[in-house]
């Protein structure tokens, strides 16, 4: 042991743990200590027995120090490039002139508490209250100014007088976790008489007691290192302080803060986008370190927020109903949970914590008479409704037969009739918008460039940051100008397509006409299918058959064309899936090689997720889904080019792919990645994140992409299962499978460079990219070949920043090619941005790459043109996309999985399904229960006799909202619902209800208790009767979070050949 480790008042003599310490001889646990006798002596020596030689201790025995493996951090810029023809733009950055950089932030930690010791709760009380201090005690904090980040620390330049201040200040109107939502006796509410009597006060004043700590001094000149390149704790932590400053700037102003983004209270400004959502447009401002200095990048923002105004309003519009009398009270709970409202005529501000169980004309409280003589109740029971009309003199003119709103608490509830309540505004929206209310916020709030320029130079001049007194005491100036920059057009590559034919893209651009396909495939067997939808069918065939001649792809007539039957269209989505699936396994002589769908609806179809799950998961079976409105050559040739991309073809390529003209890529055996991971819906925490990661295949291709995908634990954005060694012989990670396919595909060679995309990772998960993920990727290539070091690029790709750049003289976006890679670039670290799409509507959002490690060596030209390339290989489309193709592909394979899941239950997320794994594995929360669909006996006709229906529904669980699904042969069998005396008895006579439809009949399982079915005719006592025990839904658990058994729910891992070929299952026919 190093001894140097040991120091004075530590861990060692005197120390914690040591003598006179904690733990030690007169310390805490030790003698003379707490628990030790008074005087004891300290206890005597071990004795050693007289059998026991010491050993002397050899020198060379003495274990080396483990040598701790360098962490990687991001490269430097190794040069710009030059390739591209030049075109000045400006961007929206502004320059910051920082003048005080000798003084230092001082950093404080704030602790609020009320008056008897409780800690403050809740978000934004916290900036009233040290606003408050800080008028009311100037002296006492030397006249200093300080910025409070609304939580536990605050910032000054220089010191305050002393290390530790502690102030009391009242403030009135604070709503606290003891009496928020209560009234007072004169107010709206209904409170009871425990709430009556601690509310005697004339106002709702409260005293706070504020405790300001010393904990850290930040140099101010770490700013200045920042902008040299020399990135350190402090730099960071120091414009941290000037972002914090701007928030506080825009809290004073009231407006509502999300992250480094602030909206004010404008209606002009809102935007409703339908179901009583507004998309609320504000701004996004933060300071930025670039080669031309500090710079502050403003850009427009949009939140959703909730519609303010009368809660009814809000509730009519989110459930799209006509009136208050046709609410889902149960959904309108949920919904209201938590938000807050303002209520008339006292315009207090509440919040709300549920609804009453009861109408208000029915909901009674307790109500204090004061007018009782003597002998009479000094207490009477009244309603709500009865207390406003008759008590308060408050008319109502709907109210009585809707719900209160319960704004207490559940114990102790007050209840406030629904019509005397408003929504606040500026009240976060937080779950996931509808396909339609996504569509209206694009729509509304686009802007072209030259109107978004003159949006922020607006909004420079109305936040005035002069005026900010923190921002002066810092020597902080920010510029009214865009920042000009130099970019660079680089043209668009030579694209190949049939016939040995090639063009060039222009403006982002092409088409297919009058050209063929790279590589058509043929469809032999095939079908359609018609899920309801309004379509010439007739029509549709005959001219895809033609326009896929014409691009080269040779379509037999399809097999049959299936028809949805009228009766199952009120069905389940699971149901009409199942039936459907029935008619085509028994009608199709084998397997088709692909199918064609027909949905009702164009956007979030309820049945394109089971129907995805059930031919792609399950069978291994291609399908195009479509929702034809106007069908012509234009729809039908790009339905076409994803249908040959699924079925293994590629509709183009660059021209350069089969020659050695790729930079670097085509020298060497080199196999590109897509890395991805997407997350559930802000409020959902409990569903699992999605990790997909894509691969090049058939080197020297770099257009031909092969994917796999994984679950693992919600909201965790690194990969965990790129390398995951189950054995000392088998990996069962993304990463094998993908290097083998790679090596069957490409002539039996590995890749000597391995070029990774990821995508969505901020600038503090950087050095994890570097540390984690990569590391895995390393193991698993050692694991094949212990003698295999291939060479390593590393390339983040952030669609999520505010940067936007401008042609200053041209009401035009960037033209698509254009790429930046200085003046607002990193001082240090190698990035660029790239512009590779036509932007067509709104403002162009550049994609910004960051090299975080190249040992290959590319040159920056080279590298840039091999991205803006990549840009032009996406099979679905005939544009330039605004993000390389292998991270679309890992977004498209993540959010087909995210489809999947949502119908999966249960039991088909746990082992039958993927398999359970514990080597290393994450606990997974199991996804929210879905309905089931449980067939009969186990089959497609098992609802027959001679076939233990007893035993098979003793193996089963069924829980409320299941469905029984009873395949039979109509003209023999039945399907009757009966009470328990006649399934004992086998009695058809005064069944509940005949279930028989056309021998493929469901059920739904709608209560908790037993079941009995039989079928008539006599056939009861030949077995064709079964009790189903239904069972209430049981809580979510979680699996067992142990570090020696702890349990991953993994998914079965999906791979993708091409664009979406996936791994199958079995088909079985019937005949």
């Amino acid at each position: 042991m190093d001894m140097d480790s040991f120091e004075p008042d530590g861990n060692g003599v005197n120390g914690a743990n040591g003598v006179n310490g904690e733990n030690g001889v007169n310390g805490t646990n030790g003698m003379n200590g707490a628990n030790g006798a008074e005087d004891a002596l300290p206890p005597p020596p071990p004795v050693i027995p007289p059998d026991v030689v010491p050993l002397r201790a050899e020198a060379d025995k003495i274990p080396e120090p483990v040598k701790k493996k360098p962490a990687r951090a991001p490269i430097a810029r190794r040069g710009q490039g030059t390739k591209g023809t030049k075109i000045p733009l400006v961007t929206n950055h502004f320059k910051v002139n920082v003048t005080n950089i000798e003084g230092y932030f001082f950093h404080y930690s704030v602790s609020v508490a009320y008056e008897d010791g409780r800690p403050l709760d809740g978000k934004g009380a916290g900036r009233r209250i040290i606003e408050r201090v800080h008028e009311t005690y100037q002296s006492e904090l030397g006249g200093k100014d300080f910025a409070y980040d609304g939580e536990k620390s605050l910032f000054t330049v220089g010191s305050l007088p002393r290390n530790k201040l502690e102030f009391a200040v009242v403030l009135e109107d604070v709503p606290s976790s003891r009496n928020n939502g209560t009234s007072e006796p004169d107010g709206p509410g209904s409170p009871n008489e425990s709430d009556r009597k601690r509310l005697r006060r004339p106002n709702r004043s409260k005293t706070f007691n504020v405790e300001i700590s010393y904990a850290a001094k930040i140099p101010m000149k770490a700013i200045g290192d920042a902008l040299r390149g020399q990135e350190s704790e402090n730099s960071q932590e120091a414009l941290r302080v000037l972002d914090i400053i701007l928030r506080q700037h825009a809290s004073k102003q009231g407006c509502l803060l999300v992250r480094q983004s602030f909206f004010h209270n404008d209606p002009k400004n809102f935007a409703d986008v339908g179901g009583g959502v507004l998309g609320c447009r504000g701004f996004h401002s933060s300071f930025r370190t670039t080669q031309g200095g500090l710079s502050l990048n403003i850009d427009v923002s949009t939140t959703m927020i909730i519609q303010p105004g009368p809660v009814v309003d809000f509730l009519i519009a989110n459930q799209n109903v006509r009136d208050p009398f046709q609410l889902d009270w149960t959904k309108a709970k949920r919904t209201l949970k938590n938000l807050r409202v303002k209520t008339s005529p006292s315009n207090l501000e509440y919040k709300i914590s549920g609804l009453s169980e009861k109408p208000c004309r029915e909901q009674t409280f307790t109500l204090r008479n004061k007018q009782a003589k003597e002998g009479e109740d000094a207490e009477i029971e009244v309603t709500v409704y009865d207390y406003f009309v008759n008590h308060r003199n408050i008319q109502l003119r709907y109210s009585a037969d809707l719900p209160c709103l319960n704004v207490g608490k559940p114990k102790r509830p007050t209840y406030i009739p629904l019509e005397l309540c408003s929504l606040v505004s500026l009240q976060r929206y937080t779950k996931a918008l509808s396909t339609l209310q996504r569509a209206s916020l694009v729509e509304k709030s686009r802007q072209k460039p030259q109107e978004r320029m003159s949006v922020l130079s607006n909004a420079l001049k109305i936040n005035n940051y002069d005026a900010e007194p923190m921002l002066r005491s810092c020597g902080v100036s920010i510029g009214g100008n865009f920042t000009q920059v130099e970019g660079r057009v680089l043209p668009a590559p030579k694209l190949k397509v049939g016939n040995g034919d090639d063009f060039f893209p222009r403006n982002g651009r092409w088409n297919f006409n009058n050209k063929t396909l790279v590589k058509p495939t043929k469809i032999e067997k095939w079908a359609v299918v018609n899920f309801s939808a309004r379509c010439d069918l007739k029509a549709l065939v005959r001219d895809l058959i033609k326009c896929g001649d014409m691009k080269g792809i040779k379509i037999e007539a399809p097999f049959d064309v299936f028809e949805e039957n009228p009766q199952s269209r009120r069905a389940p989505p699971l149901v009409r899936v199942e039936r459907m699936f029935e008619d085509i396994q028994s009608k199709l002589p084998g397997q088709p090689q692909f199918l064609l769908c027909l949905l009702p609806e164009r956007k979030n179809s309820a049945l394109y997720g089971p129907w995805k799950r059930k031919n792609l998961a399950e069978y291994g079976i291609v399908t195009q889904c479509i929702a034809p409105t106007r069908v012509n050559d234009q729809y039908l040739t790009n339905v076409l080019l994803k249908i040959n991309a699924k079925l293994g073809g590629l509709n183009s390529l660059l021209a350069v792919e089969y020659s050695p003209s790729i930079p670097v890529v085509s020298k060497a055996p080199t196999i590109i990645l897509g890395m991805d991971v997407s997350h559930g819906s802000p409020g959902q925490s409990d569903v699992p994140s999605i990790a997909a990661v894509v691969s090049s295949r058939q080197w020297p291709l770099i257009s031909r992409y092969r994917a796999s995908v994984r679950t693992q634990s919600p909201k965790v954005e690194m990969i965990d299962s790129l390398y995951k060694r189950v054995s000392d012989t088998e990996d069962d990670g993304i990463m094998r499978e993908l290097l083998l396919d790679f090596y069957t595909s490409s002539g039996k060679q590995k890749p000597d460079q391995i070029i990774i995309f990821r995508d969505g990772v901020s600038e503090s998960q950087f050095n994890q990219v570097l540390n984690i993920e990569l590391d895995q990727i390393i193991e698993a290539c050692k694991f094949l070949d212990e003698a295999w070091s291939p060479k390593f690029v590393v390339i983040i790709a952030q669609k999520n920043h505010h940067t936007k750049f401008f042609q200053p003289q041209s009401p035009d976006n960037v033209p698509p090619g254009t790429i930046i890679d200085n003046r607002i670039c990193h001082p240090r670290n190698n990035d660029f941005y790239l512009c590779a799409q036509a932007g067509m509507i709104g403002t162009t959002r550049p994609t910004h790459y960051h090299v975080l490690l190249d040992d290959v060596g590319f040159s920056a030209d080279d590298l840039q043109e091999l991205v803006h390339s990549l840009s032009y290989v996406y099979q679905r489309s005939t544009t330039a996309i605004s993000v390389v193709a292998p991270i679309c592909y890992a977004h498209l394979a993540a959010t087909q999985m995210s489809q999947f899941m949502k119908f999966e239950d249960a039991s088909e997320t746990s082992s039958s399904h993927g398999g359970l794994t514990s080597a290393g594995a994450v606990p997974v929360p199991q996804l929210p229960r879905q309905p089931v669909l449980h067939r009969i006996g186990g089959g497609r006709n098992t609802w027959a006799p001679r076939i233990n229906l007893t035993q098979w529904s003793s193996q089963e669980r069924f829980y409320v909202g299941d469905w029984l699904y009873f395949g039979f042969d109509k003209r023999i069998y039945n399907v009757l619902e009966v009470n328990s005396t006649s399934y004992e008895n086998c009695v058809d006579k005064d069944f509940i209800y005949n279930i028989t439809r056309g021998g493929r009949d469901v059920f739904n399982l709608t209560e908790a208790k037993t079941y009995f079915f039989l079928s008539g005719r006599g056939y009861c006592f030949e077995g064709m009767k079964v009790a189903i025990h239904v069972q209430e839904i049981p809580p979510e658990q979680l699996p067992p979070n142990s570090a020696n058994d702890s349990q991953s729910y993994v998914h079965n891992h999906i791979t993708l050949l091409a664009m979406l070929a996936i791994a199958a299952s079995a088909w079985t026919f019937p005949y």
